[in-house]
């Protein structure tokens, strides 16, 4: 799994993953020109989506639905160091579950990869590749 990031210009990339892209970029007050999510709003983004997906999938399998689930999420800001924390992820299903379906889905959302890997601290090597300086 990989994805690319190109810088457009200013605070604005261009993001690839496969054949799909997306655009980052800041807010105006952040100096960027507000034309794409945040780099923060993309991980909620990501757990979101992947949330929705697991619960879309729970349903599917078990033909209760195969439309309507909607998720949000949120966060806070947090300091020292400055990060994302106290995530809440809300799922709404679009039909009524006895007490052992809402079970369930609860325990299929938590099989959600971005979620498991949030949960898990995940080892990030960070390498930088200079441009080499002119002569």
């Amino acid at each position: 799994m990989q994805v690319n990031i190109q810088q457009l210009e200013g605070f604005r990339f261009n993001i690839r993953s496969r054949s799909h892209e997306i655009i980052a970029d800041q807010p105006e007050e952040g100096g960027g020109s507000d034309r794409g999510m945040t780099p923060s709003e993309l991980l909620l983004a990501s757990l979101g989506s992947c949330a929705a997906y697991y619960a879309a999938a729970y349903l599917h399998t078990r033909k209760l639905a195969n439309t309507g689930v909607s998720v949000s999420v949120t966060a806070e800001k947090l300091k020292e160091p400055a990060r994302l924390g106290n995530f809440i992820v809300k799922v709404v299903c679009p039909v009524p579950l006895d007490a052992a379906h809402e079970s369930a889905l609860l325990r299929a959302v938590h099989q959600c990869l971005v979620h498991n890997t949030l949960l898990s601290s995940p080892q990030i090597d960070i390498r930088l590749e200079a441009t080499p300086a002119a002569s």
